[in-house]
């Protein structure tokens, strides 16, 4: 019986860190019946994270396939990963960041709700570790924490790339890739997910698939996270907008009484950060829907946006192999 083939996909732009997301994926403990391999698309024009992908590949007990996938537009960088996969017939893939750490049973929790559920996508919690310096209210609220939204009725509306399985052979995600007119932008995740939701897809939550990821000091700042809200504002505006000038202003009047809303609460809470704060970064939100869906340009977070390529081509494609252990 041939065994049940996992994928592992990184994508990475200038982090060294890569190789200790690489050395926790070497420690995985893999049920039985399954095996992995990794594959680490790097996004940098030149070829910058080979090395330090090359020297981490030789400690891991799986093979691991570098791809140079240029330049600094995610969305180009996780279909390399994807077309990766389906090229080895490898249709269960996950996904995470590259500044981040999983636990040892981090894919056999990913892969046991799958089995259960029988969901498209399932996705996994992921904690952020502050420094030192970063702000108690951030450390409180667990502002830098992702985990899903739920619907009343217990439904996951939405999904992340930072700690995901994904059956590349369901219907509802085959022939999907993510958006190149979005990989500087971001939100290229979400719309992913929504389109595979609107196909008749599932989203699970295996609450045990547990990765850590380290938050940088430039990134531990209110300012930050406004900006990082304001824009996935932008991005839920571009999936809900309806046509027509008197549907989107009912939109922006919905829009623009959260706001108020969320104003209203960060004054009346001033003096207790974790809840002005919170409430702030709601308003953020809706300030970014609401600039959306009256035109504003998508603020870019990755860079400044380009338009999309018309064409995706990855320039390396090396594959490492364990060596063998007594």
């Amino acid at each position: 019986m041939t065994d049940r083939q996992v994928a592992i996909g990184l994508c990475t732009f200038r982090r060294p860190g890569v190789a200790a997301t690489l050395a926790s994926i070497g420690a995985l403990r893999w049920p039985k019946g399954t095996t992995g391999v990794v594959i680490v698309a790097d996004n940098d024009e030149e070829p910058s994270a080979r090395t330090t992908v090359e020297a981490a590949a030789r400690g891991l007990p799986i093979p691991l396939t570098y791809i140079h996938a240029p330049a600094r537009n995610i969305s180009i960088a996780r279909n390399a990963v994807i077309e990766a996969a389906l090229a080895r017939r490898i249709d269960l893939l996950a996904f995470l960041d590259d500044d981040e750490m999983v636990e040892a049973d981090w894919i056999a929790e990913l892969l046991r709700v799958q089995g259960e559920s029988g969901a498209e996508a399932v996705l996994g919690p992921v904690q952020g570790e502050h420094g030192p310096d970063a702000p108690s209210w951030m450390r409180e609220g667990a502002a830098h924490d992702t985990r899903p939204t739920f619907l009343a009725d217990g439904a996951i509306k939405s999904g992340y790339t930072c700690n995901v399985l994904i059956d590349l052979a369901a219907p509802a995600v085959e022939g999907l890739r993510f958006d190149p007119a979005r990989g500087r932008s971001g939100g290229e995740d979400t719309a992913f997910f929504d389109a595979m939701l609107r196909a008749g897809g599932r989203i699970a939550f295996a609450a045990g698939a547990l990765a850590r990821e380290t938050v940088p000091p430039e990134r531990a700042r209110l300012g930050w996270l406004l900006r990082r809200r304001f824009r996935m504002g932008q991005t839920h505006a571009s999936l809900i907008a309806r046509p027509g000038a008197l549907r989107r202003a009912g939109q922006g009047a919905a829009a623009l009484a959260k706001i108020a809303a969320c104003g209203g609460m960060a004054l009346a809470t001033v003096h207790d950060p974790l809840r002005r704060n919170s409430a702030l970064l709601r308003g953020a939100l809706h300030v970014g829907t609401l600039s959306a869906l009256f035109g504003a340009r998508p603020i870019s977070i990755y860079g400044d946006i380009m338009p999309a390529p018309r064409s995706i081509e990855t320039k390396t494609d090396t594959y490492f192999v364990p060596r063998s252990r007594t």
